[in-house]
């Protein structure tokens, strides 16, 4: 008998070792491995989740005009673009998007069967190649971090249903050039999924979209998660090329993909919050500042900040290896590169979503001033 799909295991369970090790410590284990948020929201969006009287019934797919509204007049005030409300949507947290959206897209077109992404990304990239039924293709990455468009052989072009781009990048931080990403799809025809999640804590120059060189054959996420501390909300949209969105609204209505009604409204008002935004930007590069100082000066390595994110990323020649010497000298746990493709493997990401107090007890417990 053919064995099925076997799902492998989830990489932050792998961790699960490193965990009995670090919880020995006064103070218990310092979780620098996930990236979740810690800070609140801010008290207006807590205001309007428990006021918002959109419980009862069914909320749209698509998501409420308001939660579309504020979300064009957020890409106009951030990237002075204006996307038409009909090429706005909700989706249920970007990680859903991400794994679900390879399998509508083949339906959308059976002919092509490959999803391109970066060779070192978030895994759900690969996961919803695989789930999807489709070959996930890793394309190698440049010097500085972005896509070698250069590697992609002419093959795996011709059968590419969709290429994902990740800027800035989790785990590396890097930013990628858009616009040649851009480009490669319109003169491949291969529509260009471009991950943003993380734009509004870009370190070096201005927060960049891929929508800004055009909406053809290009669809922008983005996610509530990191930017308004809402990870528990599971509130993300996707907006860009007219035709995809409205394929994509179509067929997520018929799976009742659908943001719970008061998670909207709770977004609506995060959306409207630009000075929260700022201030968490502040704070998270105060925590990557602080963070590679008192891991620098502990392993004896320059470990340098990101051009945006909030992972330290860096190469500690064996990933694992550090990361069990970090659980067992400070109880800390951080992420051990492969988790992000085989050529991370040396590398380790550090996600600073610890409050200042607890980072400083690491440093303490390091012997790190």
């Amino acid at each position: 008998m053919t064995q099925g799909f076997v799902p492998p295991p989830y990489p932050y369970d792998r961790l699960d070792a490193f965990k009995g090790v670090a919880s020995k410590f006064d103070g218990g284990v310092i979780d620098l491995s996930v990236g979740d948020p810690c800070d609140p929201p801010s008290a207006a969006v807590i205001a309007a989740l428990s006021s918002s009287n959109l419980e009862r019934g069914y909320p749209p797919s698509i998501g409420i005009e308001p939660l579309r509204a504020a979300v064009r007049s957020w890409m106009q005030r951030t990237f002075d673009i204006d996307i038409p409300l009909a090429q706005i949507a909700a989706a249920v947290g970007s990680k859903e998007f991400v794994v679900t959206t390879p399998q509508w897209m083949k339906l959308r077109t059976p002919s092509r069967d490959t999803v391109l992404f970066p060779a070192v990304s978030y895994p759900s990239y690969a996961m919803g190649a695989t789930l999807s039924g489709c070959r996930p293709v890793a394309v190698p990455m440049t010097p500085t971090g972005g896509l070698d468009l250069s590697k992609i052989s002419a093959d795996d072009a011709k059968r590419a249903l969709m290429i994902w781009m990740n800027s800035p990048s989790n785990p590396t931080g890097a930013l990628d050039d858009m616009e040649a990403v851009v480009d490669w799809g319109r003169a491949n025809n291969v529509p260009v999924f471009s991950d943003e999640c993380y734009v509004e804590f870009t370190w070096q120059g201005k927060p960049t979209t891929a929508l800004q060189y055009g909406t053809q054959g290009v669809i922008a996420l983005h996610s509530l998660s990191k930017r308004s501390n809402l990870a528990g909300l599971r509130v993300a949209f996707y907006a860009g090329d007219a035709d995809i969105v409205h394929y994509l609204k179509e067929v997520r209505k018929h799976v009742g993909m659908m943001v719970p009604g008061p998670a909207q409204a709770a977004g609506v008002v995060a959306l409207n919050d630009d000075d929260s935004v700022k201030m968490q930007a502040d704070i998270y590069r105060r925590r990557l500042q602080r963070t590679a100082s008192v891991l620098s000066k502990w392993s004896g390595r320059n470990i340098e900040l990101p051009a945006g994110g909030f992972y330290l990323w860096f190469d500690a020649t064996d990933g694992w290896e550090f990361a069990e010497r970090l659980a067992t000298e400070g109880g800390a746990l951080v992420s051990p590169g492969d988790f992000y493709g085989a050529g991370g493997s040396n590398n380790v990401r550090v996600a600073v979503v610890q409050p200042d107090a607890r980072i400083e007890l690491m440093a303490q417990r390091l012997g790190v001033a």
